[in-house]
């Protein structure tokens, strides 16, 4: 978004979230702070242009003040709480699209061995959920994230998180924020009283998702929705931005959406049965 108008006219500040500081816009390109990751990113970001997938940044380098140069994305990025015409079910397929889209691109990347990533501050030592990683995904598909082209999404942005997963967490991931897998007193208006377990499978079958990846997928994400409680608190112990997140909702949010799940699992499970029996029948 637009910031300081007493900014320099050649560079635009752009405020998202307050997580990242510093990040500004010129011309058609993006300048960010250059962080630890920054070099295994740009080599991330290398690999899927090369794989054809081109819905992403492209990486630029490094300008002459040291800091990171991307290409900057054309389209409109959603806020919370989403609005209407950013929550139909032409929504949530295109999304798995595009997702599928990146996972195919980058099943083919073997990251360097000094590749380094990002952790949210003070949750180096709750271990991770995504192990016997399959690939580098996103890993962070909230609405910031993900940029519309005529009403649907078209790309997505931000990388900072993306780090070895398997697919199942990527969608586990997606699905948390779009479909969303939340307590209806957490989500935004027009899906309050949403079918969860039809969207669920709505997206699954967009993407393609295999028999096995919807017989793991609750599991996975309940105990995904459980690390988020943990590294959120963590997080908010640690770093004032986070804290605040914490104090504005998600302290309250986190364990709304792991008891909900825990009760709402079972129908979303036996949806995806159903929705792969009719796609394969």
């Amino acid at each position: 978004m637009p910031g300081d108008r007493g900014a320099p006219p050649d560079e635009e500040p752009l405020i998202g979230d307050g997580v990242t500081l510093g990040i500004t816009r010129v011309a058609d390109t993006v300048r960010r702070p250059v962080r630890p990751f920054t070099a295994t990113i740009q080599a991330y970001l290398a690999h899927l242009r090369q794989a054809g997938f081109s819905d992403a940044p492209k990486p630029l380098g490094i300008d002459e003040q040291g800091r990171e140069v991307l290409s900057f994305v054309e389209g409109d990025v959603p806020r919370e709480p989403l609005p209407p015409e950013a929550t139909g079910e032409d929504v949530l397929a295109a999304l798995a699209g595009l997702i599928r889209r990146l996972h195919d691109a980058a099943q083919s990347w073997t990251p360097p061995r000094d590749a380094v990533w990002a952790t949210l501050p003070g949750t180096e030592a709750i271990p991770p959920v995504d192990i016997d990683a399959e690939l580098v995904g996103h890993r962070d598909y909230c609405p910031g994230n993900v940029v519309f082209r005529n009403g649907l999404p078209a790309a997505l942005i931000d990388f900072d998180l993306a780090r070895p997963t398997t697919r199942l967490y990527d969608i586990a991931n997606a699905l948390y924020w779009w479909v969303p897998l939340l307590h209806p007193q957490d989500r935004t208006p027009a899906l309050v009283s949403a079918d969860i377990s039809h969207r669920t499978a709505v997206f699954a079958d967009a993407y393609g998702m295999s028999d096995r990846q919807r017989r793991d997928l609750v599991p996975l994400a309940r105990r995904m929705v459980h690390r988020f409680h943990l590294t959120s608190r963590a997080a908010a112990e640690a770093d004032p931005v986070f804290r605040r997140f914490w104090e504005q909702g998600v302290k309250d949010r986190m364990p709304r959406a792991e008891a909900w799940l825990a009760q709402e699992g079972t129908a979303i499970a036996a949806r995806l049965t159903t929705s792969r029996d009719r796609t394969t029948g």
